[in-house]
This record gives C-alpha cells, sequence and structure tokens, in this order.
C-alpha cells in the first residue's frame, strides 16, 4: 500500500509534467522568478560590480619582477632550468646537423624509405615529393630547422604524455588530479602561456620547444590513459593468475594491448606540435614559423604560403605515415621485416654519402621556385576587384562591415546590455538543461571567475565573436558534410581541400583573410570559420554514414524520401557525432579568435598579445585564464552525454 500511495501523484500529473526537460523548465522559471527581482534591487546596473573583483595583478607583478631579478644567479636557474635549457639547444643542434649531413638527397631518400616500409610505395612516392616540394619553394633549411625542433619537441611531449598517462591509467586519484591539469593546458591560449615560458628561458628555441611540449603533451597523457584504463580485463586477470607482478603486467600486457592508442597519442602529439611552429616562432623557433610571421607582418600572402605549405607537406605526411602504421598494428610481421629496414637504412647512407662526395648537400638555388610573386599578383588583384565596388553584391570590405555592423555588434551590445546575474542564469539555465546539477554549477563558477578577474566586458566582446563564428561554421559545416555523407564523390573531392585546410598554421589563415577584409573583428571571425569548418564537415559526415543501414532501409521500405530519411532516421540517430562537431567547432573557434587580435579583433586575444609583446605578465595570464573559464562554460552548455542526460531525469 505504501508503494501505491508513493507512486500515486506521479501517475496523476499530466502527459507533459512527466517529461524531465519540461519538469526542469518549471523549477527554472520559479527560481527565475524568486531570484530576479531580488538581483535586480541588489544590482541595478548590468555591469560585473568591483567589490565582486580580486585583484591578482600586483602578485603575479612581483612574481615577473622576481623572475627578472633572480634569473642569472638563483640556483634554482643556475642549476636547474638552466641544464634543462643547455639540454634543449644540444639536442635540436644536434638533430639539426644530422639533417644538413644527410643534405637533401639523403633525408629525402630516408623519409621515402621509412614511409615505404611502414606504409607501401604509394605513400613513399608521395613522402619523396612532399620533400623535394620543399625545395623548390625555396624552404629546405627552414624546413630543416623546422623538423629539428619538431623531432626534439615531439621526443619531449612523448616522454611527458606517456609518464602522465601512465600516471593517470593506473591510479584514479591520479587521474582525477590530472584531468584539469590537461584540461587547462589545452584550453589555455599558446599566447598566454609563451610569456611565463620567455620569463624563464628567455627568447630562442628552449622556450620554443618547452612551449610546444606544453601544448602538445596533453593529447599523448590522454590516449595513454584511455589505453592502460580501456585494456581487456580478462587478458590481464589471465596475466595476473600467471603470478606476475604489477610491473610486469604492465610491459606485457598493459602497454601493449594499447599500442594503438599509444600510436593514436603520437599521430596527434605530432599535428599539435606542428600547428605550434608558428606561434613558437613569436619567441625565436625560427625555422617555416619565423617565415610564416614575417609575412604576417607585412600582409605578404605569397610569402607566407611559401612557407605554410612545407608546413602542410609536413603535417599531412606524418600524419599518413603514423596513421599507417597504426592499422599494421596486429598483424602478422614480414618475414624479412628486419632485412629489409636494414636495407632501407643502408640506401638511405649511401644516398647521404654520394650527395657529399659529390658536393650536392644543399638545396641548389637554381631549383628553387619563387611562387611568391603570383601569388601576391593574384591577391593584389582579388584586392582591387573584390574588395570593394563589385556590382550588386558588393565587395568584400562591404561584406565585413555588414557583418560587423548587422551581427557582431548586436550580439555584443546585446550581450554587455545583460545585467551579469542574469547572464549567470541564462549560463546556469542552459547547462543544466542538457546536462545536471554539476554541469551548471561548472559553468556558473567559469563565469563567475571571468567577472571576478575584472575582465567581464572584453569576455562578452571574445563571446559575441564566439557566437557568431560558431554559428557560421555550423550552418556551412552541416551542410557540407550533409552533402558530402549523401555523395561519395562529393566527399573524394572535399578530403584534400579539407586536409590543407585543418594542416595550414592559424596565422595563415589571418593574412589572406586581411587582404580581403581588412582589419577589425570580422576578419577574425572568417578566419576562425575556415579554421573551424574542416574538423565539423568531418565528424558531421562520419556520423551520419555510420547511421545503421538496416535504420534506412527500412525506412526506405516505408516510403520515405531522401529528405525524409534524412531528418527523421540520419540525424536523430547522428546526434552525438553531431553534439561533438558543435563540441569541435566551440573549441577550434575560440582559438583562432584569440589570434584575431593581431588583426585587430579586440577583447582577449588582443590583452593576450599585448600582455605578450609588452611583457606584462598580468595581463597576459589574467586574459589567459578568462579564455580558459570561457572555454570551460562553452564546453559544458554545449557537450551535453548520454550520462549526464540520465543523472538529470
Amino acid at each position: 500500500m505504501a508503494t501505491v500511495t508513493a507512486d500515486a501523484p506521479r501517475t496523476a500529473l499530466p502527459g507533459f509534467l512527466k517529461q524531465p526537460v519540461v519538469r526542469k523548465v518549471l523549477l527554472l522559471a520559479l527560481v527565475a522568478a524568486v531570484l530576479v527581482p531580488l538581483a535586480d534591487a541588489r544590482w541595478a546596473s548590468g555591469s560585473w560590480p568591483g567589490a565582486l573583483t580580486v585583484d591578482v595583478s600586483e602578485p603575479l607583478t612581483r612574481v615577473s619582477d622576481w623572475i627578472i631579478d633572480n634569473r642569472d644567479s638563483h640556483p634554482l636557474f643556475i642549476y636547474f632550468l638552466g641544464h634543462i635549457s643547455n639540454a634543449v639547444v644540444i639536442c635540436v643542434r644536434a638533430v639539426y646537423l644530422v639533417l644538413l649531413a644527410a643534405g637533401w638527397a639523403g633525408v629525402t631518400a630516408a623519409a621515402s624509405l621509412v614511409a615505404w616500409r611502414v606504409a607501401g610505395p604509394r605513400l613513399a612516392a608521395g613522402t619523396g615529393v612532399a620533400f623535394l616540394a620543399c625545395g623548390f619553394l625555396g624552404m629546405w633549411v627552414p624546413t630543416m630547422q623546422t623538423l629539428a625542433l619538431m623531432v626534439v619537441a615531439v621526443l619531449a611531449s612523448v616522454v611527458v604524455g606517456v609518464l602522465l598517462g601512465l600516471a593517470a591509467g593506473l591510479s584514479d586519484r591520479l587521474d582525477r588530479l590530472l584531468r584539469p591539469v590537461l584540461d587547462t593546458m589545452q584550453v589555455l591560449p599558446a599566447f598566454a602561456y609563451l610569456l611565463p615560458v620567455v620569463l624563464v628561458f628567455g627568447i630562442g628555441v628552449p622556450a620554443a620547444v618547452l612551449a610546444t611540449v606544453v601544448y602538445a603533451a596533453p593529447p599523448m597523457a590522454r590516449l595513454t590513459a584511455l589505453g592502460l584504463r580501456g585494456a581487456d580485463k580478462e587478458v590481464l586477470e589471465a596475466v595476473e593468475s600467471l603470478g606476475t607482478t604489477a610491473r610486469q603486467r604492465l610491459l606485457t600486457a598493459r602497454i601493449p594491448l594499447a599500442r594503438k592508442e599509444l600510436l593514436l597519442g603520437l599521430n596527434q602529439t605530432i599535428m599539435m606540435a606542428l600547428s605550434m611552429a608558428v606561434i613558437a616562432s613569436v619567441i625565436g623557433a625560427g625555422g617555416l614559423g619565423d617565415r610564416v610571421y614575417q609575412a604576417l607582418a607585412s600582409v605578404d600572402v605569397g610569402a607566407a604560403l611559401s612557407a605554410g605549405i612545407p608546413i602542410v607537406l609536413l603535417a599531412v605526411v606524418l600524419d599518413r605515415v603514423t596513421g599507417a602504421a597504426g592499422e599494421k598494428l596486429g598483424e602478422e610481421p614480414h618475414p624479412n621485416g628486419r632485412r629489409l629496414w636494414l636495407y632501407a637504412l643502408a640506401g638511405s647512407a649511401a644516398v647521404a654519402v654520394a650527395g657529399r662526395l659529390t658536393g650536392r648537400l644543399d638545396w641548389p638555388d637554381a631549383w628553387a621556385l619563387n611562387i611568391a610573386e603570383p601569388v601576391n599578383r593574384a591577391v593584389d588583384w582579388m584586392t582591387d576587384h573584390l574588395y570593394s565596388g563589385v556590382p550588386v553584391v558588393g565587395g568584400t570590405a562591404d561584406w565585413a562591415a555588414h557583418f560587423t555592423t548587422w551581427v557582431l555588434d548586436p550580439v555584443r551590445d546585446g550581450l554587455l546590455w545583460l545585467p551579469w546575474w542574469s547572464v549567470l542564469l541564462v549560463v546556469a539555465a542552459l547547462a543544466w538543461l542538457i546536462g545536471t546539477w554539476r554541469t551548471a554549477l561548472t559553468a556558473v563558477l567559469a563565469m563567475a571567475a571571468i567577472g571576478a578577474l575584472g575582465v567581464w566586458k572584453p569576455s562578452l566582446d571574445t563571446l559575441s565573436q564566439v557566437l557568431a563564428a560558431v554559428a557560421v561554421t555550423l550552418v556551412l559545416g552541416f551542410a557540407t558534410g550533409i552533402a558530402a555523407a549523401r555523395s561519395d564523390r562529393v566527399e573524394r573531392l572535399l578530403r584534400p581541400v579539407l586536409d590543407v585546410f585543418q594542416t595550414m598554421p592559424q596565422f595563415v589563415y589571418l593574412i589572406p583573410v586581411v587582404a580581403l577584409f581588412g582589419v577589425g573583428r570580422a576578419p577574425a571571425v572568417a578566419a576562425a570559420v575556415v579554421y573551424a569548418l574542416p574538423a565539423v564537415v568531418r565528424i558531421t559526415t562520419q556520423g551520419l554514414r555510420q547511421v545503421d543501414p538496416a535504420a534506412l532501409e527500412s525506412s526506405r521500405s516505408l516510403g520515405a524520401t531522401p529528405a525524409q530519411q534524412l531528418r527523421q532516421v540520419q540525424l536523430p540517430l547522428a546526434r552525438p557525432a553531431l553534439l561533438l562537431a558543435v563540441n569541435q567547432g566551440v573549441v577550434l573557434v575560440l582559438a583562432v579568435v584569440i589570434i584575431g587580435g593581431l588583426v585587430g579583433g579586440g577583447a582577449l586575444g588582443y590583452e593576450v598579445v599585448a600582455g605578450l609583446a609588452r611583457g606584462d605578465l598580468a595581463t597576459g595570464l589574467v586574459a589567459g585564464a578568462a579564455i580558459v573559464c570561457l572555454g570551460l562554460m562553452l564546453d559544458r552548455v554545449t557537450q551535453p552525454t548520454e550520462r549526464r542526460a540520465k543523472k538529470g531525469a
């Protein structure tokens, strides 16, 4: 009887009240009805109250001054950090000298033979063409400088990432402790942590390598931990039953079972390290990144492409080679595999020796092709004919002005018009509707931290740019992804375009965008859209293509049209992939909108860049922390999971 009485009120509820979302909305309306009048009476103005702001600039300035005063005398710098700096310089120089000693022919042959052994003759030929293209573009020496830096940075990132991943994969407590640290390392803009690295190590190769390690190590750590935790429990129990120790189980079972995750982590680490090549050039990394950065300063699109294309080629080659190695894991080894590797090594050495004997170590200057001039002429033509004065549709400058006036300004002014407490209520409502109360609490605390740091207005300005860029990215990305999912021909045509767009350094996007749209917030948004679009298209296409064919066949047998199949079957079943596309779009847009501070984007991006330029640790780190909080809030608001939904219900 007690059970019947307890269930009676629930069964007596109207049908619509049985929905968890409806109950949440009603509860939110009740809470808002109580809190809004109280908050409006206490804080009538919309700006963040000064009484709730914490000034962290003074302690950060003291830290910066202490580092500068003691960098050349304190034992910490002399006997520890100084040795790290020297070791990095020695390693990078050693790799660079080996590459120069091998010559362009030896390096090309070695890379091609490794690709042949790992992935076959087709990729070997592509690898050789890619390295030769770097020489023909006149970028052989900068390419070798970047490659030497990346070799050391990737090796250090892998070591750090594997150690952190082992700790997180073998200990639940360490996993909980490391998770927020890794989140912060990935979300914090590179410009924000370049400044403390420069303060400690100065401008040069050591600071560039260590900044790259901070940026590229988290994927390796996460995937290592994932692989260790996902190891087959039956295999582990069988190994344990043999009386093995914990160390033996790790070396003989856990790590071999996690080989694919480890190789995927290596792949992602390489990609992220290469994406840092240009940003690290700001602090003296040299190589291809320095050429791109100099081209950005002079708005030289041709020079930027000459240096950006080799970065793309390196990224594509390394991505394909590591991906092919991952696919071969678990296959039977070739019976003559060791002998073939010896032949490849001997062939590379023979080519290098032949180049040295013939005096052909350096790439011949006569073979270099100057693509900068024709590219710049094409850009000048587009600027002259597309920038303004185009009949009917108007020029790109008009588009940028209209987008700023009709979209960016209203969104920014609307966010700034809202009282600060209403922004927190809206964030809490959105996060709770798609997740749990913990999700909402995390999002609200992240936004409140932004206000407490004293950067409320620039953060809302950045948020307006992110929202506008994400909206454009999702519209274009979903439409393109749907077209690619429904047509194999469209997907094949898009694949090389997406590869180039996804591996092109972020700075390279800014140069043609500035040439076409001028300086301001609209160019920053345009660059962010171009950078984030490939990931959204790929994830959308993959999600739609992985829908159960039986469900599509069933709907087709019932007479559903292709449009009905898309709306009623594919899109609902691909919901997790679409939500992931939204999340990745937000993260990638946020990364480039911040770099847009270099081209007039303003807001938090400008403060981060200005802090680095002036050596102002407080300004740069506060703006960087605000960006982390903004990214955390957007992640919680845009990425629900089934687990959260079940708990919320």
